[in-house]
């Protein structure tokens, strides 16, 4: 077998292992709504860095998840947060999802007289591979995914935002530091199918322990960066 033949079924493994092409648009349309809404068309420079420095706190926290789900025997994938109900009960449903991801942003942008941004923007769903599950814990054992392995899953992915802003202010990257607080601040809040309600139900314990990390570094970054 050739080299490039060798390199080619390397590459093709990553990209199906990793990000497809439809999470990858995600997360691009996410990005450039968050760094506009943050750079408030203040200067092009602000928004070109807005959108870059939320693309990687994104992009960061999706293969972290990423990661996390290839070791629980699950698929994952990034989506664009929808909400799909106005209620608690069967009927009180939208017709159609209302983009909440896209549009909720500019929305408390417009509302709050510019002052507030709202960071949170995408899901993940999850997909079991029962193939894996089966070989390691038996057929029908855990082919379902619990709430606890969800809240894992999640919880990777704003550990891993918080590891990369206290790396950011370390190496002198303050701005990138802040957003990656603020992005898991925003995700850790316990609603709709955000990382906070995942984790809420899955551990309460684990969100309680990380909502304490996350309010002590906002206030490090409000008071001292």
């Amino acid at each position: 077998m050739s080299l490039a033949i060798i390199a080619k079924q390397k590459r093709n493994y990553i990209y199906n292992k990793m990000f497809n092409k439809k999470e990858i648009a995600t997360i691009v349309i996410v990005s450039l709504i968050i760094g506009l809404i943050i750079s408030w068309v203040k200067s092009i420079q602000i928004f070109f860095y807005s959108f870059l420095a939320i693309f990687f706190a994104i992009i960061i926290n999706a293969l972290t998840k990423k990661i996390a789900s290839f070791y629980l025997d699950v698929e994952t994938e990034i989506e664009l947060w929808e909400i799909k109900k106005y209620g608690y009960k069967y009927y009180q449903r939208f017709k159609k999802p209302f983009p909440a991801g896209a549009l909720l942003p500019i929305i408390i942008k417009i509302f709050s007289f510019g002052y507030l941004n709202w960071l949170a923007s995408l899901v993940f769903e999850v997909k079991p591979k029962v193939y894996r599950a089966a070989k390691r814990h038996g057929l029908y054992t855990f082919s379902e995914m619990t709430e606890y392995h969800l809240g894992l899953i999640a919880a990777a992915g704003i550990i891993s935002n918080l590891f990369f802003a206290i790396l950011g202010y370390l190496v002198g990257l303050n701005d990138f530091a802040k957003l990656n607080f603020y992005y898991a601040f925003f995700n850790m809040i316990p609603i709709s199918d955000l990382d906070g309600n995942k984790i809420f139900f899955g551990n309460l314990m684990l969100w309680i322990f990380l909502v304490c990390i996350i309010v002590i570094g906002l206030l490090f970054t409000i008071f001292v960066i």
